[in-house]
């Protein structure tokens, strides 16, 4: 039997499995409530707006935290107001 994943799928043989990660990423949500757009917080941090999308959507495969500490330096918040786990 053959298996293997990659960041949103795992393969069994021939069947495909949706493999969603508990973590949700609310960036949204606080970019809302400072009101905020997406591209200011990229030139703040330095990264591309394309990068910062990709973190938002929940389809990076990490984050560092020297980014953590900077987006929550920016957006004066915690770790816990932009991550959450859920079941």
């Amino acid at each position: 039997m053959l298996i293997y994943a990659d960041r949103d799928y795992i393969y069994r043989t021939n069947k495909i499995y949706l493999y969603k990660m508990p973590i949700i990423v609310n960036l949204d949500v606080m970019l809302a409530t400072r009101k905020m757009q997406s591209k200011e917080l990229a030139e703040k941090l330095g990264i591309s707006p394309v990068n910062l999308s990709i973190l938002k959507t929940g389809k990076a495969k990490g984050v560092r935290f020297d980014t953590l500490e900077a987006i929550c330096k920016i957006l004066e918040c915690q770790p816990g107001d932009i991550l959450e786990y859920r079941e």
